[in-house]
């Protein structure tokens, strides 16, 4: 009975050992994590912005169209103020050509018309011109289309009609003098003169008073169409220009109104 008992404990150790006798130790695939379903619907997906595309702009010509006034045609020469009317320049230059008693031609820009009637109405009452500079002196307004070129001006005319009825816009002044052909044929077909100029002192730029009297006098001509400014910016310089350039082209050429 002994070497029986004996005999069974051997052959469990060498069940043991072969791994028969080994629990099942097999280890399950992990199962992928599931997707968990979101409880809001997904965002909808924004429609594009439409593309706006603005008419290209035209090429300035090389140089000036022909048609352009640029004498008085007789030998006195033309005094020409743009960029206002000022309520800080404009009267102050109304004072010194009433005290030379001389007239000129002022190229008004249509807001300043708009934001100061009274100042139009003392040019138009003093015996000065008026010409159309343009609405609010857009330097590419040559370059846009023809449509909204005349809508410009006619809006600036129509300011002027409100400020002064009656007053004759006779001229038309394109802003840089960047003119093109369609320019001058919607300035004529409104009736006006494409006005341009032969002396340029260049006082938008600010140079002395002393220097701008000297340019003028250099560059002046018979019938000559001086070009300044009572507007745009601080004029101070102009205006002390003026007596004594004013006296040099009276004396030399004498000066007229534009016609």
């Amino acid at each position: 009975m002994q070497a029986r008992a004996v005999l069974a404990s051997v052959l469990a150790v060498a069940l043991v050992l072969s791994g028969c006798a080994q629990p099942d130790r097999t280890i399950a695939p992990a199962r992928a994590p599931q997707p968990v379903e979101s409880a809001m619907p997904p965002a909808p997906t924004p429609s594009p912005r439409p593309t706006i595309t603005k008419p290209a702009l035209r090429p300035l010509p090389p140089k000036l169209p022909a048609g352009l006034q640029r004498n008085t045609g007789v030998r006195p020469v033309a005094l020409t103020f743009d960029d206002g009317p000022s309520p800080a320049w404009t009267p102050k230059v109304l004072d010194q050509l009433r005290a030379a008693k001389v007239t000129a031609t002022f190229c008004v820009v249509g807001r300043e018309v708009q934001r100061h009637p009274e100042l139009v109405r003392r040019i138009i009452r003093e015996g000065h011109q008026l010409c159309n500079h343009s609405w609010r002196h857009d330097l590419d307004l040559a370059r846009r289309p023809v449509a909204e070129i005349r809508a410009d001006l006619a809006r600036t005319n129509k300011a002027i009609e409100a400020a002064a009825p009656g007053a004759k816009v006779s001229f038309y002044r394109q802003p840089g003098g960047r003119w093109t052909p369609e320019v001058l044929a919607v300035a004529k077909s409104l009736g006006m003169h494409p006005l341009h100029w032969s002396v340029d002192p260049q006082d938008w730029n600010k140079p002395s008073a002393a220097t701008i009297g000297k340019r003028v006098h250099a560059a002046a001509r018979p019938g000559a169409v001086v070009l300044l400014h009572d507007g745009g910016g601080n004029r101070a310089a102009t205006l002390a220009a003026c007596p004594h350039l004013i006296a040099d082209l009276k004396q030399r050429f004498g000066i007229a109104r534009l016609r």
